[in-house]
């Protein structure tokens, strides 16, 4: 979210905090005009991080969401453009589901003849910021809380397809129980994302090392690269080091 100014991020943590918020509340709480405060709000709405109501406004996108994209913003912007950088002018690559995997598509820009193929919602907001990419959604069934594509019609869509980059999230990583999610349909998606191109990157910041999710993913020796940031600590880096795991710390 280092695209929004300081007044922006604040309005969506209100947001994030009460669910819908009024132009007056605004107004009084900041400390600025309603004119200013509809302004703020009209701008939130076209990059797709809130929704016009009457009097006020409403999030776009579930709190869950919003309550991790102010999580290490700095660390998670600096992972997404590493990954970016990865990715080769005329490529088709893919993107899963993520606060940190969205970000990647941010950084796209002054690539050429980019083609996404995402399950996430939070992809296409920041993809279709930028007219030069072409995306493909893998349609599927709507799950809110993690604004991604999941099932059986998201599956074959993927499997269709043959990409050399998968960027791919989680929900906590250790080298004992591998990748791990909360949901399970989340971890089917990146299993034929992974299946199906030739290099699968995780990207991932140093606060989701030892944590756990419900269901498996995948082992890290399945994975060909790992993007985290320099908070990683070096006993892990150095874990995943000697089971041959390549790790990017940036």
């Amino acid at each position: 979210m280092s695209e929004l100014n300081e007044r922006e991020r604040t309005i969506l943590k209100i947001l994030s905090d009460k669910g819908t918020v009024s132009v007056s509340s605004l107004s009084q709480e900041l400390g600025l005009s309603e004119v200013t405060i509809r302004s703020d709000l009209k701008e939130l709405e076209e990059k797709g991080f809130l929704n016009r109501t009457r009097g006020g406004a409403s999030p776009a996108i579930h709190r869950d969401i919003m309550e991790r994209q102010h999580e290490r913003i700095e660390e998670k912007n600096r992972i997404a453009k590493a990954a970016a950088e990865l990715v080769r002018d005329g490529e088709v690559i893919m993107i899963e589901a993520g606060t940190t995997t969205a970000l990647i598509a941010k950084y796209l820009s002054g690539k050429r003849d980019i083609h996404i193929v995402t399950n996430s919602t939070l992809v296409f907001a920041y993809a279709r910021l930028n007219p030069t990419l072409q995306i493909t959604m893998t349609g599927g069934e709507f799950r809110r809380p993690t604004e991604s594509l999941v099932g059986p019609i998201a599956l074959e869509t993927i499997a269709k397809l043959n990409v050399r980059l998968a960027f791919v999230g989680t929900d906590g990583f250790s080298l004992e129980r591998g990748m791990t999610t909360h949901l399970v349909e989340g971890a089917e998606i990146v299993k034929a994302m992974k299946t199906h191109s030739v290099t699968t990157v995780l990207v991932a910041d140093s606060s989701k090392y030892g944590k756990i999710g419900f269901a498996n993913v995948l082992p890290l020796t399945k994975v060909d690269l790992i993007i985290s940031d320099t908070d990683l600590d070096p006993a892990a880096k150095r874990e995943l080091g000697e089971a041959s795991i390549q790790v990017r710390t940036v």
